[in-house]
């Protein structure tokens, strides 16, 4: 198919079409025409009749370039396309070799390719293998190649040198292209650890420290890891963004209670706004008393609700579970406030959802019985921490229905003062019609 104003064409008459109109048309017909025909005049020993084939060669650099972008390994694509093109260089070239040495006549010094009366050499297969073998020793620049003995050879195997050279070039290039290539798809995906060791290093921070610090890069690497996620989808467009984030993250987020019951739409909205975090063994996700800014849902791995010492493990958090949105949703009777109830700590490593306090709120917002599901669970944790004050909660629900009685008997008198404000309305509108009609009359009588 083709695009046709932005609308991929799949019907066969308009491709045909359109292709019969193309430039490439009149080629693709030159390389095709039957010219192996001539064998049955001219012999088998004259191959260039089938030179009109090397005019497809652009489309084969075209389907190279539409298969790189489509593979899932770009760059071992890459060297195997350029070790085909070094083949194919040394069999051009050993092909030329051999017709050179057909030329000066087979056999007739050493440099030639020797003839059918050679022991060995009177099959076409192991005279093809010499030119072959012949020309690799030239390209690839290692000698160890009989001296020439006419002027045809040596400007042969200077333009052998020659073209061996601008090879050499052209592959150390091309490998060191691939190689960039993948470094900078490492470091797309992936955080540089050395800015943070050079950092460290500098600040004569511990050994300790900097060792933590390299593990947690190569846990990132080994487990594919992508901390810096919307960076990398940033250049898609939003619902694109949605469909690929959901593919990888869906799987993880059914397998949180809270999102369980929720429809598959809601939760690409949802996982476009959840940001993925790491943590390493013994690293504190949050402290007992500091600011709630975010929750936490667990994707893998096990984390700890530890006691003030950091030692004492009080609980255990497993895939599937969620925390921390105590201090970001206003409980009433809550007497931390918008502060951390609980030390939690990374056994070992844990991936994390991280859901902020003004995404959670618009989440919140639209699904109110998520709201009232994290409530409920945010009040029983409370009453058995004792941080909840069941008066206060009370005096609270008290005054939250007397405001509301409130509204209500104002939103009465509202409508009460609306509707005598329209019959007010209605009246002056009535008088002002009948006035009108008065001072038409009595304009009517004067000009009488």
């Amino acid at each position: 198919g083709f695009l046709e104003d932005g609308i991929l064409v799949q019907d066969r008459g308009r491709i045909r079409l359109r292709y019969l109109h193309s430039p490439s048309f009149p080629w693709d017909m030159a390389a095709v025409l039957p010219t192996d025909l001539l064998y049955l005049r001219l012999g088998l020993g004259v191959p260039a009749v089938r030179a009109n084939r090397c005019l497809r060669v652009p489309r084969l650099f075209e389907a190279f370039d539409r298969r790189e972008t489509r593979t899932a390994h770009p760059n071992a694509f890459r060297v195997a396309k350029l070790m085909l093109y070094v083949f194919i260089a040394i069999h051009w070239h050993g092909c030329l070799y051999f017709a050179l040495s057909a030329r000066l006549g087979l056999g007739t010094d050493t440099w030639v390719c020797p003839n059918a009366s050679r022991p060995g050499f009177s099959r076409p297969l192991r005279q093809y293998l010499h030119s072959f073998y012949f020309s690799t020793l030239i390209l690839t620049t290692v000698g160890d190649t009989p001296e020439p003995q006419r002027e045809e050879e040596f400007l042969f195997v200077t333009a052998g040198f020659l073209l061996a050279v601008l090879g050499f070039a052209t592959i150390t290039g091309s490998i060191s292209s691939v190689i960039s290539n993948m470094n900078a798809a490492d470091a797309a995906f992936y955080p540089n650890p050395e800015p943070v060791r050079c950092y460290l290093r500098a600040q004569g921070a511990s050994g300790r420290l900097v060792r933590r610090v390299a593990r947690w890069h190569q846990h990132l690497q080994m487990q594919r890891k992508l901390p810096a996620e919307r960076a990398v989808l940033q250049h898609l467009p939003r619902g694109l963004q949605a469909e690929v984030a959901a593919s990888v993250h869906l799987p993880a987020l059914r397998r949180v209670r809270l999102f369980q019951s929720w429809e598959r739409s809601v939760l690409q909205q949802l996982v476009l706004r959840l940001q993925p975090q790491v943590f390493g063994p013994g690293e504190f996700v949050c402290r007992r008393g500091d600011v709630g800014h975010e929750m936490y849902f667990v994707r893998e791995g096990q984390l700890a609700v530890v006691a003030e010492d950091g030692v004492t493990q009080l609980a255990v958090l497993g895939e599937g579970l969620y925390f921390g949105e105590i201090s970001l949703i206003n409980i009433k009777g809550n007497t931390s406030g918008n502060r951390r109830t609980a030390n939690i700590m990374s056994i070992g490593y844990s991936d994390l959802f991280c859901l902020s306090k003004e995404d959670l709120a618009e989440v919140l917002a639209e699904f109110p019985s998520a709201r009232a599901m994290m409530e409920a669970k945010g009040r029983e944790l409370l009453l058995r921490m004792g941080k909840l004050d069941v008066h206060a909660e009370a005096a609270a629900a008290a005054v939250a229905q007397e405001a509301e009685c409130r509204a209500q008997a104002l939103e009465t008198a509202l409508e009460g003062l609306q509707t005598q404000a329209a019959r007010l309305l209605a009246q002056l509108e009535s008088s002002a019609f009948k006035l009108a009609l008065r001072v038409e009359h009595l304009e009517c009588q004067l000009r009488r």
